[in-house]
């Protein structure tokens, strides 16, 4: 049901945004695209997937059997799931795979799953901080967001670092929040601690993992660039490290499907100075197929997945 729900509200943001745009105009803006930078910021999906992977193999304890073609269908596959399961659960269920297929064990796969993704949130934090602090078009409200931005930083950063800050800061969290999800927060304390104590042991590791998150977001923002570029419109590169991470950010509250409409609002917002709303209504749909297109190559490995975990539960039903 909340999965509708959240259809319907992208349905009806992409609705009034389409309304005050000239649409004509935006088909006209794809007509006049340029295809070379279209087919390279498109084919910017495949490093991007690759990388991740590459990453997610780095994340495996020594020893482990997970290699690069598993790590990248795995990748693909929790792709598939967060277009159709609610609050990024396809990453959670990546999680549950590699349990499933004897690569780790539960709390510890839950673990490196909330740790990559906590590395993906606070670098893209990062790259948004630094291209606001060079933005030079600054006014109230681009204050208040870098502030915000800013503090979220911090605050991710010191729950990364300090088991004490994540003790307190989970402990008021599960006092302030409603009973549905104290239960949830109190996994997540769980997986929290372990992550910890898992990764704190290896500092080698650690600075490499986070070296490659910062290096994966820039990648993420210079494609979105590139879209920019394809739809032979300019931004400074700069704005682009300020801009865009805010309209990634915008997408990912929980009110739409997969970012859609909330995020295209914000790029016809943000963007306002540089081009019109036809222009940045295109990139809106570019920057959703940046989570379209690995969906659709993680289709055919899905089922793989599926089929083995209901067979594993076929034989325990059995013994």
């Amino acid at each position: 049901m909340k999965r509708l729900i959240s259809i319907i509200v992208s349905l009806v943001i992409l609705a009034v945004i389409y309304s005050k745009i000239d649409f004509p105009g935006l088909i006209e803006v794809f007509k006049n695209c340029n295809g070379w930078w279209m087919v390279i910021s498109l084919g910017m999906v495949v490093p991007l997937t690759l990388f991740t992977a590459w990453r997610l193999q780095q994340l495996m304890p020594t020893g482990s059997q997970l290699g690069f073609g598993e790590a990248t269908r795995l990748i693909l596959a929790a792709s598939v799931l967060n277009m159709v399961l609610p609050s990024k659960m396809g990453d959670i269920a990546k999680a549950y795979f590699m349990k499933q297929r004897g690569h780790l064990d539960g709390t510890l796969s839950l673990s490196l799953v909330v740790f990559e993704k906590s590395c993906d949130l606070l670098s893209l934090l990062l790259w948004c901080v630094f291209g606001l602090l060079l933005y030079p078009q600054k006014d109230a409200l681009f204050w208040i967001m870098t502030v915000s931005v800013i503090l979220g930083l911090v605050i991710g950063v010191f729950l990364l670092s300090s088991r004490k800050f994540a003790h307190l800061f989970f402990l008021v969290s599960k006092k302030l929040a409603p009973k549905k999800l104290r239960s949830k927060l109190e996994k997540l304390q769980t997986s929290w601690g372990e992550m910890h104590e898992y990764f704190w042991r290896d500092k080698g590791q650690l600075l490499k993992i986070t070296a490659t998150s910062i290096f994966i977001w820039f990648l993420h923002l210079l494609q979105i660039w590139f879209f920019i570029l394809a739809l032979k419109a300019w931004t400074p590169f700069l704005a682009n490290l300020a801009l865009s991470p805010l309209a990634i950010l915008a997408g990912l509250l929980p009110l739409t499907f997969a970012g859609v409409g909330t995020r295209d609002a914000a790029l016809i917002l943000f963007y306002q100075p540089y081009f019109a709303a036809p222009t940045a209504a295109a990139l809106g749909l570019l920057c959703t197929s940046r989570y379209l297109l690995p969906a659709i190559g993680g289709l055919p490995f899905l089922g793989q997945y599926l089929s083995t975990v209901r067979d594993l539960r076929q034989q325990g039903d059995r013994i």
